[in-house]
């Protein structure tokens, strides 16, 4: 398994005023979207969220986004290391997703095709 690439997860309190920040810190036009309650902006290796704390909490939890080229293969081969399936494979609006607990205790969304 190998991570293309890493995203860094941070809530905000106000989407829209942070969303010009990351712009000029990254070059990165936002991508905006919504998911489980929460408002997302995606702005290079950032994914920025705001939204009730309930909702937030869900996502919240995660330390970071990885992306991989094989989302089955990662997920399988993390389980054989111990890691623990906390959401198993599932269809989002820009994908598919799983989160794991690695055997250290990092929670993870782990994305791909």
């Amino acid at each position: 398994m190998a991570i293309d690439s890493v995203v860094v997860r941070q809530r905000v309190e106000d989407l829209d005023a942070a969303v010009p920040f990351y712009e000029k810190l990254t070059g990165s036009t936002a991508s905006r979207f919504a998911f489980a309650g929460v408002t997302l902006a995606s702005v290079g290796p950032f994914l920025l969220f705001a939204g009730p704390d309930e909702a937030v909490q869900r996502v919240a939890g995660v330390a970071a986004t990885l992306a991989v080229a094989d989302l089955d293969a990662a997920v399988e081969e993390a389980g054989a290391g111990g890691a623990e399936i906390v959401m198993p494979i599932q269809p989002t609006p820009n994908g598919r997703r799983a989160v794991l607990r690695h055997p250290h205790g990092g929670v993870f969304e782990y994305v791909g095709p």
